[in-house]
């Protein structure tokens, strides 16, 4: 029997029923694929992203398995967290680079080569942070997030985690995005790649995105996430309200919107500091 199909069954499993040593080896063997990038949460697959319910399924399994216990216990870095819940191991060799400060990389997350991660930042269990890509100060990869090569994820940048409904897709940003300074991407958007988010745009499924240049408004629906296009550059917008006291009073909603597509302007103003590297 595979690991997927022992996960979803022993998923369906109350908790008070479970064998908790067979479990418990399920779902190590599931963090070691995840750290390893064998397995990842969501997948391109014929042009598309596909969500992997069972791995958030695994994921979700070790919560359950878990008992608080106290980390760290030689006074530097206590924590309290689930025992199968532990801080990722890295090693000089994973070519990651990894600057002092408050930085933690949870157990079942991978991490490619030539990734900068400036503190303090945070990785949670899931996420897949590709080759190449720059997570700056005070940024979240929350769980089973998908991150491309060459991203660069700016100071105060959230990327928001999506464990459950276990079938509802992660949010993903594709290779080459600029993600600036305090963007938040929530529930399960996806950014495609080389698109670029300019400071302060937030992005959730009840938030439409105005393209001004292709004359067409994005959103998300029951059946697909929003999607931001490809080489697309987002800003901070806003649109009124027609409702007529709203009107009176000047009163505008919060919008994303794409001003442009990019260009050679552009890549010059989003180049990643390869003096830093």
């Amino acid at each position: 029997m595979i690991l997927q199909q022992i996960i979803e069954r022993l998923y369906d499993i109350p908790p008070d029923q479970l064998a908790h040593g067979n479990a418990l080896g399920a779902f190590n063997q599931l963090k070691e694929h995840l750290n390893n990038g064998d397995v990842r949460a969501a997948e391109f697959v014929g042009g598309t992203w596909r969500v992997n319910p069972w791995v958030k399924k695994g994921i979700l399994l070790g919560f359950r398995l878990g008992a608080l216990v106290e980390w760290g216990k030689n006074g530097l870095f206590r924590y309290f967290d689930k025992d199968t819940m532990s801080v990722k191991e890295m090693a000089v060799d994973d070519n990651v680079r990894i600057v002092p400060g408050g930085t933690a990389i949870r157990d079942g997350a991978f991490v490619g080569k030539g990734v900068i991660i400036m503190p303090p930042s945070y990785i949670n269990v899931g996420a897949y942070i590709d080759e190449g890509t720059m997570i700056d100060s005070h940024a979240l990869v929350g769980s089973c997030a998908q991150i491309g090569k060459r991203v660069h994820l700016s100071a105060g940048s959230q990327i928001g985690g999506v464990l459950e409904p276990v079938g509802d897709m992660p949010v993903i940003i594709e290779d080459e995005a600029m993600v600036g300074g305090n963007c938040g991407v929530f529930e399960g958007m996806i950014v495609r790649r080389r698109a670029v988010l300019a400071a302060g745009v937030i992005l959730t499924g009840s938030t439409p995105v105005y393209d001004v240049v292709k004359k067409k408004i994005y959103r998300k629906t029951p059946e697909a996430p929003l999607i931001i296009p490809e080489n697309a550059v987002v800003v901070p917008g806003a649109r009124a309200l027609e409702e007529a006291w709203a009107t009176a009073q000047h009163v505008a909603l919060y919008t994303p919107v794409i001003v442009k597509y990019r260009d050679e302007t552009t890549d010059a103003a989003t180049a990643l500091e390869t003096s830093l590297r």
